[in-house]
């Protein structure tokens, strides 16, 4: 009888911190008015999307902290390392779509430049109407990530397990990492997300690892060992709230929404590329517009994606 009191006095308090936790969230959460309307916006569309994005931001580092991240210091307005368009369908496996940062596509009011600097010239309302007049898919619900949060989250559930077929030493990304499984840490996994100088593809190696590296995220961020355990379960929310931006419309529970749904079977992409070319901001990527737009109408049309990877899902 001792034991039966003992676990539900104990299933109690687990509800209560979870309850607390998720209250913690809902208070603390940083919000933007990312879903700004505008003439023209692109009506709603099946399904729900989400567009997620890494930030460069240093915001709340300290000199040491962003030496330890190997962030490069201030580097101005801050830009997205880190671009992806979640489409949560009625029915069917989530789609996770990768948007090459050196995307060439025109923003609105400033011309045509890579997709990252509509974030640094007008914040979340401009990469997210220049996102939804390029691809016609519209979008409902808005996530920013820092630097500093990331890796805090990595670290508060004790690393993050890869595989690479290849070492990577990237100085500019802070990381050396020998071939084969390892766990990373904060920093290294910051690194091995946004370092592309070492692969002959460049971003578009990247983004597929930073599809790769969240999936394990989120597998270790909602596994039993993590949910179970108050303290791993507490520094995880607490690591992460900081730096965590979404839309004024967003809730913890959208958030919840979200990870559920990326936690289980995903069907991966990026968005086609036909080539890249020199020109007056550098080196860009330029859409296959015949295979980016088949995509995104089978994304605006809540219809399966082609040319896309299956990956288990079960966190």
């Amino acid at each position: 009888m001792r034991i039966g009191k003992l676990l539900k006095y104990a299933a109690i308090l687990l509800i209560v911190g979870m309850i607390a936790s998720f209250a913690y969230v809902e208070i603390a959460l940083g919000r933007v008015d990312a879903l700004a309307d505008y003439d023209g916006r692109v009506a709603d569309t099946p399904g729900t999307n989400w567009l997620l994005i890494g930030a460069d931001s240093r915001a709340g580092l300290t000199e040491q902290q962003q030496a330890e991240l190997a962030t490069g210091g201030d580097v101005g307005a801050a830009r997205t390392d880190t671009i992806m368009l979640v489409h949560i369908p009625k029915s069917g496996p989530t789609d996770i779509i990768s948007i090459p940062r050196d995307s060439y596509v025109s923003i609105p009011g400033n011309g045509k430049d890579k997709i990252n600097a509509a974030f640094a010239i007008g914040g979340a309302p401009l990469l997210i109407q220049t996102v939804e007049i390029a691809t016609g898919v519209h979008i409902d619900h808005y996530a920013e990530i820092g630097f500093g949060g990331f890796a805090g989250m990595v670290d508060a559930v004790g690393g993050v397990k890869i595989c690479i077929d290849q070492p990577i030493d990237d100085p500019l990304a802070g990381i050396n990492l020998p071939a084969g499984c390892q766990t990373l840490n904060g920093a290294n996994a910051l690194g091995f997300v946004r370092t592309r100088h070492t692969f002959a593809n460049a971003d578009l190696q990247r983004v597929q690892n930073q599809r790769m590296f969240l999936a394990a995220l989120l597998a270790k961020a909602t596994s039993i060992s993590t949910i179970l355990n108050p303290v791993r379960l507490g520094m995880l929310v607490h690591s992460g709230i900081d730096s965590l931006t979404v839309d004024n419309g967003d809730h913890v529970w959208s958030l919840a929404a979200l990870v559920w749904a990326m936690r289980g079977q995903t069907v991966q992409s990026t968005v086609p590329v036909g080539g890249s070319e020199n020109v007056d901001v550098g080196n860009v990527l330029l859409w296959d517009t015949t295979r980016a737009s088949a995509l995104f109408e089978a994304i605006a049309n809540d219809q399966p994606i082609p040319e896309a990877d299956i990956t288990p899902g079960g966190g």
